[in-house]
C-alpha cells in the first residue's frame, strides 16, 4: 500500500517506511501528519472522500540540498554578479498511513 501525500506544493509518493526529504519545518524527533492526495492498495485506488485520510511520519533530522550557483553577466560593461542559493530540507520517516 501506498499514498501520494502533499507536502507544501510539492506531492511525493510515500510507503510505510520509507525515508523522504520535505522543506524544512519541525525538529528532530516530532511528528507530522501529511494530507493525502491519493492511496494505493493493491488493485484499489482511493482518490475521493479522503478528508479522514493522514500520513503520520517522524523527524528524523536536517539535510541540505545541493548548492546552486546563480551567475549574471554583461559583456564589455564591466558587470558579474554571482549568488548561490543551497535549499534547507527536514528528512522525515513515514510510520502510518491511515484511511
Amino acid at each position: 500500500m501506498y499514498a501520494i501525500v502533499r507536502s507544501g506544493s510539492k506531492q511525493q509518493k510515500v510507503a510505510v517506511g520509507d525515508v523522504i526529504e520535505i522543506d524544512a519545518m519541525a525538529a528532530a524527533g516530532d511528528t507530522l501528519t501529511l494530507p493525502v492526495v491519493m492511496v494505493v492498495d493493491g488493485d484499489t485506488v482511493t482518490a475521493t472522500g479522503l478528508d479522514k485520510a493522514s500520513v503520520t511520519v517522524e523527524v528524523t533530522g536536517r539535510t541540505k540540498g545541493p548548492k546552486i550557483i546563480i551567475q549574471k553577466y554583461k559583456n564589455k560593461t564591466g558587470y558579474k554578479k554571482r549568488q548561490g542559493h543551497r535549499q534547507k530540507y527536514t528528512q522525515v520517516k513515514v510510520t502510518d498511513i491511515s484511511l
